[in-house]
């Protein structure tokens, strides 16, 4: 009997044992990153006094939770003695310090270059930014940097970050200074000038060699340096912000702004995506805000995200690390840019709308429901081989661009009124109609794939699995079915359907597309057609040898 009771308690044990190990949630990772500059021209009451007594004030909060955050530091603001004391003491706590590269006049008069701006900090792309300067001009900017931080702080910082790094930079840095982690701005069109659209949305990735902003497929062609995506978009409405026009909106967790990241009913159901939907490989979100908006517009919205994310630090929900600590933590764990997702399943406005988006070193997608319907929002492939306009040269003009290689493009190819997107439908005697939904359920496999299993209220099932190669199309229903890729009237789909199985395009003279292994893919203009085969659809997002 007591062999029969130790045998049964094992068998018990490791049950229990296989299921936790099963259940594992997936890391939820949080960086505090403030950044520092030491001037603001574009507001002449935002004076240097105003600029220190912010960075005070988050050193001051970090302190309040025994908190360690990221302090990341323009060369104006490394050189000047209070910040070198302020964060020193906040070093000794376990906080780090780094670079903030936006590029200003003492930097540039340092490495012996002539200052092209109309003030000390200029934030036009030509000139406040590594690409408005040629590759080795860059190099002089990194090297005259460096070696002021080691004197400073006694060694050379570990992470840099800016709204946008070139790869001549990016791979300068690591190879000669040995940077581990690197962050960026979140996708964005035209805000302040900078485009950065069609990326690996959230979480990191390894950079191409030839594009900062561009994933990479391959270990030989990637820079090894984490570059995380700053700033934690809202999921579902941040994509759409300013469609129709030329220079999007903001709708992050910044706590400047009050009908998002100062909106405590936003946060935390920002959190909740974040934090507590599932999601496969790890979820990211930056908390923090440069010192430029000042403590009298972030202090409230910073103050009640602190303790929020002290709970979940309490729970054991989430972990804060330095960028670093997660640099190194991603490096250790993941040889290529591994698949990741973020799955928002509360409408952060009320709206009843739903998201999923899916990365990986191949493409990104992003899924968008409601209780009504439900619509691929966005496709983007990613090529390695694809060089960015700032590798070899240095970028004239007060915007940068930096884009990747478009099969759907829900915000550029819509109208406010009409939206590009893949949708679902059923064709009954020649007859097609739109797939309404009842219900969506949304889950991580294995750690590998997230899978949307979406019933129509006439009980068809269409299950929907992402994975790092393939999107594939499952239905079980006893209509016609199909896939139809559509742009807003009076747009132009810049892809053409080459035999029944390719959908291409072409980035900077490089061609790119999509393979159908299962099904046939057919065009009519400005509209493409995914028919499935034995109510199977199989896309293949890896093939990158188009001729």
């Amino acid at each position: 009997m007591t062999n029969l009771f130790y045998s049964i308690m094992i068998l018990l044990f490791l049950a229990v044992t296989n299921v936790t190990a099963k259940n594992t949630p997936s890391p939820r990772i949080v960086n505090i990153i403030n950044f520092i500059r030491q001037l603001e021209p574009r507001d002449s009451k935002i004076s240097e006094e105003v600029l220190y007594e912010t960075v005070h004030k988050q050193v001051e909060l970090l302190k309040k939770y025994n908190m360690r955050g990221t302090f990341l530091l323009q060369y104006d603001a490394l050189i000047s003695p209070r910040y070198q004391s302020l964060l020193k003491e906040e070093m000794r706590r376990g906080t780090e310090v780094g670079g903030w590269w936006e590029i200003t006049q003492p930097h540039v008069e340092a490495a012996g270059l002539e200052w092209r701006g109309r003030y000390p900090w200029d934030w036009h792309a030509d000139v406040g930014f590594a690409t408005g300067y040629m590759p080795k001009e860059r190099e002089k900017l990194v090297d005259v940097y460096m070696e002021k931080f080691k004197e400073i702080f006694g060694k050379y910082p570990a992470s840099i970050g800016s709204w946008f790094i070139d790869a001549h930079t990016l791979e300068y840095m690591h190879e000669k200074y040995g940077i581990v982690a690197s962050c960026n701005c979140k996708d964005q069109y035209g805000t302040d000038g900078y485009t950065l659209w069609g990326g690996y949305w959230n979480q990191a990735y390894y950079p191409s060699r030839l594009n900062g902003y561009m994933p990479a497929q391959t270990q030989e062609g990637q820079i090894p340096v984490p570059v995380f995506r700053m700033l934690g978009s809202d999921p579902i409405y941040q994509y759409d912000t300013g469609l129709g026009h030329s220079i999007q909106g903001v709708i992050t967790l910044e706590p400047v702004y009050g009908d998002a990241g100062g909106s405590e009913k936003w946060v935390r159901r920002f959190f909740k995506s974040i934090f507590e939907d599932p999601c496969i490989g790890f979820n990211y979100t930056q908390a923090g805000q440069e010192n430029s908006f000042t403590w009298a517009g972030m202090g409230k919205g910073l103050e009640m995200q602190f303790p929020i994310l002290d709970s979940l630090v309490q729970t054991g929900n989430i972990r804060i690390e330095t960028l670093e600590e997660s640099g190194r933590w991603f490096k250790r764990k993941y040889p290529v840019t591994p698949p990741t997702s973020v799955t928002a399943l509360t409408d952060t406005y009320d709206n009843g709308n739903r998201t999923v988006w899916f990365n990986s070193r191949f493409y990104r997608t992003n899924l968008l429901w409601n209780d009504h319907s439900i619509r691929f929002r966005d496709i983007q492939l990613f090529d390695e081989r694809i060089e960015s306009d700032y590798l070899k040269q240095r970028g004239t003009s007060n915007q940068c661009v930096y884009t990747t290689c478009s099969i759907l493009d829900g915000f550029l190819w819509s109208t406010p009124d009409e939206y590009a997107a893949i949708r679902f439908y059923t064709i009954t005697n020649g007859v097609e109609k739109e797939v309404t939904l009842k219900s969506v359920e949304v889950k991580a496999v294995k750690d590998k794939k997230m899978q949307l299993h979406c019933v129509a209220i006439d009980q068809s099932v269409y299950t929907i699995s992402l994975s790092e190669k393939q999107i594939e199309i499952k239905g079980k229903t006893p209509h016609t079915w199909m896939l139809k890729l559509g742009v807003a009237t009076g747009k132009t789909l810049p892809l053409k359907v080459k035999g029944e199985d390719l959908l291409t395009g072409e980035l900077k003279g490089v061609p790119y597309g999509i393979v159908c292994l299962k099904g046939k893919m057919k065009q009519s203009g400005n509209t493409v057609l995914l028919n499935p085969e034995n109510n199977r659809l199989v896309v293949d997002c890896s093939f990158r040898n188009f001729k």
